[in-house]
Protein backbone atom coordinates (compact mmCIF):
# COMPACT_ATOMS: atom_id res chain seq x y z
CA UNK A 1 0.00 0.00 0.00
CA UNK A 2 3.00 2.59 0.59
CA UNK A 3 5.20 1.36 -1.90
CA UNK A 4 2.30 1.92 -4.64
CA UNK A 5 1.33 5.24 -3.24
CA UNK A 6 5.20 6.45 -3.04
CA UNK A 7 5.80 5.23 -6.92
CA UNK A 8 2.55 7.50 -7.73
CA UNK A 9 3.77 10.55 -6.30
CA UNK A 10 6.81 11.16 -8.43
CA UNK A 11 6.67 12.54 -11.99
CA UNK A 12 7.98 10.81 -14.99
CA UNK A 13 10.80 13.37 -16.00
CA UNK A 14 11.55 14.99 -13.23
CA UNK A 15 12.60 11.64 -11.55
CA UNK A 16 15.15 10.50 -14.66
CA UNK A 17 16.74 13.75 -13.85
CA UNK A 18 17.08 13.90 -10.49
CA UNK A 19 18.41 10.58 -10.07
CA UNK A 20 21.52 11.32 -12.95
CA UNK A 21 22.11 14.17 -10.53
CA UNK A 22 21.70 12.88 -7.18
CA UNK A 23 24.16 9.70 -8.60
CA UNK A 24 26.32 12.23 -9.92
CA UNK A 25 26.05 14.00 -6.07
CA UNK A 26 26.79 10.57 -4.54
CA UNK A 27 30.02 10.07 -6.24
CA UNK A 28 31.39 13.43 -6.15
CA UNK A 29 32.69 12.76 -2.34
CA UNK A 30 34.42 9.50 -3.32
CA UNK A 31 35.98 11.29 -6.34
CA UNK A 32 37.02 14.38 -3.91
CA UNK A 33 38.54 11.47 -1.22
CA UNK A 34 41.05 9.55 -4.22
CA UNK A 35 42.33 13.15 -5.54
CA UNK A 36 43.24 14.05 -1.79
CA UNK A 37 45.07 11.01 -1.31
CA UNK A 38 46.98 10.52 -4.53
CA UNK A 39 48.22 14.20 -4.12
CA UNK A 40 49.15 14.02 -0.52
CA UNK A 41 50.38 10.06 -0.24
CA UNK A 42 50.80 8.60 -3.61
CA UNK A 43 52.73 11.18 -5.62
CA UNK A 44 54.89 12.48 -2.93
CA UNK A 45 55.71 8.51 -2.60
CA UNK A 46 56.52 8.10 -6.44
CA UNK A 47 58.54 10.90 -5.99
CA UNK A 48 60.37 9.78 -3.25
CA UNK A 49 60.94 6.34 -4.98
CA UNK A 50 62.32 8.15 -8.13
CA UNK A 51 64.59 10.11 -5.87
CA UNK A 52 66.09 6.90 -4.66
CA UNK A 53 66.64 5.26 -7.43
CA UNK A 54 68.81 7.86 -9.15
CA UNK A 55 70.75 8.09 -6.17
CA UNK A 56 71.42 4.19 -5.92
CA UNK A 57 72.53 4.43 -9.46
CA UNK A 58 74.57 7.67 -9.23
CA UNK A 59 76.38 5.41 -5.85
CA UNK A 60 79.95 5.08 -7.34
CA UNK A 61 83.18 3.69 -5.53
CA UNK A 62 84.23 5.83 -2.84
CA UNK A 63 80.92 7.11 -1.42
CA UNK A 64 80.10 7.38 1.82
CA UNK A 65 76.86 5.86 3.10
CA UNK A 66 74.50 5.16 5.70
CA UNK A 67 72.05 2.47 6.36
CA UNK A 68 69.04 1.66 7.38
CA UNK A 69 70.50 -0.61 10.11
CA UNK A 70 73.11 1.98 11.20
CA UNK A 71 76.22 1.27 9.31
CA UNK A 72 78.03 3.81 8.41
CA UNK A 73 80.79 3.27 6.04
CA UNK A 74 82.56 3.77 2.58
CA UNK A 75 81.38 1.89 -1.00
CA UNK A 76 84.25 -0.29 -2.01
CA UNK A 77 82.63 -2.55 -4.58
CA UNK A 78 79.01 -2.31 -6.01
CA UNK A 79 77.40 -5.06 -8.15
CA UNK A 80 74.10 -5.19 -9.48
CA UNK A 81 72.50 -6.50 -6.02
CA UNK A 82 74.63 -5.67 -3.44
CA UNK A 83 77.08 -3.51 -1.94
CA UNK A 84 80.45 -3.63 -0.02
CA UNK A 85 80.90 -0.93 2.88
CA UNK A 86 84.32 -0.63 4.55
CA UNK A 87 82.88 -0.03 8.45
CA UNK A 88 86.21 0.36 10.02
CA UNK A 89 90.11 -0.32 8.46
CA UNK A 90 89.69 -3.72 7.40
CA UNK A 91 86.30 -4.24 7.91
CA UNK A 92 84.13 -5.01 5.12
CA UNK A 93 80.61 -5.56 5.10
CA UNK A 94 78.16 -6.86 2.05
CA UNK A 95 74.60 -5.38 2.21
CA UNK A 96 71.66 -6.03 0.20
CA UNK A 97 71.15 -2.88 -2.43
CA UNK A 98 67.77 -1.27 -2.40
CA UNK A 99 65.87 0.73 0.59
CA UNK A 100 67.83 1.28 3.24
CA UNK A 101 70.81 3.49 1.32
CA UNK A 102 71.43 6.63 2.01
CA UNK A 103 74.35 8.54 -0.23
CA UNK A 104 76.02 10.51 3.01
CA UNK A 105 77.64 13.04 0.23
CA UNK A 106 74.36 14.11 -1.27
CA UNK A 107 74.65 17.99 0.20
CA UNK A 108 71.37 18.98 0.67
CA UNK A 109 72.03 19.84 4.30
CA UNK A 110 69.57 17.28 5.76
CA UNK A 111 72.87 14.75 6.79
CA UNK A 112 74.98 16.94 8.63
CA UNK A 113 74.26 15.46 11.42
CA UNK A 114 75.37 12.22 9.77
CA UNK A 115 78.60 13.91 9.00
CA UNK A 116 79.65 14.98 12.55
CA UNK A 117 79.24 11.29 13.27
CA UNK A 118 81.27 10.34 11.07
CA UNK A 119 83.81 12.91 11.15
CA UNK A 120 83.83 11.53 15.31
CA UNK A 121 83.96 8.14 14.18
CA UNK A 122 87.24 8.90 11.87
CA UNK A 123 88.50 10.92 14.87
CA UNK A 124 88.40 8.29 17.35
Amino acid sequence: MFISSAFAQAAPAAAASTDLSSSLMSMLPLVLMFAVLYFVMIRPQMKRQKEHKTMLDALAKGDEVSTAGGFLGKVTQISDSFISLEVARGERSALALGVGVVDLGAGDGSDALLFRLVARLDDA
